[in-house]
């Protein structure tokens, strides 16, 4: 395995706590030092509680300051769940047992474990989600806390639905703890890294094609649902886009594209921008193992990597995180990849839906034009 220099993707743990801490009931207990708390904590932007292990711990054991954090918890109506980081697995405490006088959910996801997807899945699998005949609608998942654009894409999505005359089942992971016992028969999804494997999956709302595709499914399985506003409008907006693309390439080449993201999101890029611009993929960067693609690509993990990466393709615009940005020079940048630190972030913008690609291509123009002004 190549050495990994600044690695750029989130572990196992902080994907745990982005599953777990989505969920409104929960209380979430990160086991581990200070850095292993203070880095989900502001990533996700979600309250997390921490054991904040030391030195003496590390040697003499943590179980008492585990303990500690717990009976301080206990009480406040919430369930329980403790992650596991490296040091305490790496140390082989009993903590299962130390946690059997408590109802306390154990996430045994140290970031060798494996990246954020796993983590995820993992404690997601743990909660044990189950379908209800009764409950009606359709459930939404790939709403993960660790997503940028997951408030944006659960308002969107929402949105729509409710133009479709379908009702929202469980949000997984984005809702209330209890409602994971009574999730819908069938789930659409927003952002498939983070899928949740629950009910019937009738597919993704990520581009004008999937979502099309899918609202059309969505049709044929609930007698009550009118989807034809959605599919008018989603008609309407696409032409919307044609046009103020088609009016960029007579101004501008097409775009060359490097982008650095995870698999779901990186084929909704590359596909928009090459169906509305004709861009040129240079390469995709996947961020988590799994993604393919009919585009060149491959993992890039550190920071040498796609600093490597950007000076060989030499494209005209790089989509990543912050740590792209850094490292993009003048060129064209768009942010689509955690983390995106350095800039005020207030409005719930989505990727998902309609207003998803929207959004998206505005940026991508906005962002392209902005640096041919300022080449010129």
């Amino acid at each position: 395995m190549p050495e990994c220099d600044n690695p750029l993707w989130p572990c196992a743990m902080t994907g745990a706590a982005a599953c777990l801490a989505g969920f409104d009931g929960m209380s979430v207990v990160i086991h581990g030092s200070s850095g292993c708390y203070y880095y989900p904590t502001t990533l996700l932007h979600a309250p997390l509680h921490g054991t904040f292990i030391l030195e003496n711990e590390v040697i003499f054991g943590s179980e008492d300051r585990l303990r500690e954090v717990i009976g301080g918890l206990a009480g406040n109506g919430n369930r329980i769940a403790v992650i596991t980081t490296c040091v305490p697995a790496i140390l082989g405490e009993d903590i299962q047992a130390l946690l059997a006088e408590h109802d306390v959910l154990l996430v045994d996801s140290p970031g060798f474990a494996g990246d954020a997807e796993a983590g995820y899945t993992k404690a997601l699998s743990l909660l044990l989600p189950r379908t209800d005949a009764a409950t009606e609608g359709v459930n939404i998942d790939g709403i993960c806390l660790l997503d940028p654009f997951y408030k944006g894409n659960l308002q969107e999505i929402r949105r729509l639905l409710a133009m479709a005359s379908i009702p929202v089942a469980t949000v997984f992971c984005r809702d209330s703890l209890p409602k994971i016992d009574t999730a819908a028969a069938c789930t659409i999804g927003t952002n498939g890294d983070y899928p949740a494997h629950v009910g019937e999956f009738l597919g993704g709302t990520l581009g004008p094609g999937t979502l099309r595709a899918t609202f059309e499914r969505l049709g044929n399985t609930f007698e009550g649902a009118n989807i034809d506003p959605v599919l008018r409008d989603l008609s309407h907006q696409e032409e919307e886009i044609v046009r103020i693309c088609d009016k960029y390439l007579r101004r501008f080449d097409p775009p060359s594209v490097v982008i650095f993201s995870g698999a779901s999101y990186a084929e909704f890029a590359a596909q928009a921008l090459v169906q509305y611009l004709d861009a040129d993929i240079r390469f995709i960067a996947f961020r988590n193992t799994g993604g393919t693609s009919r585009f060149p690509g491959g993992m890039v993990r550190g920071l040498n990597e796609a600093r490597s990466c950007i000076g060989q393709h030499d494209p005209d615009l790089v989509i990543g995180s912050s740590f792209e940005r850094s490292i993009t020079g003048r060129r064209a940048f768009l942010g689509m990849t955690p983390p995106l630190r350095g800039s005020v972030r207030l409005c719930p913008v989505p990727l998902a839906g309609i207003n998803g690609t929207l959004f998206f291509i505005e940026q991508v123009l906005n962002a392209c034009m902005d640096n041919s002004h300022s080449e010129s």
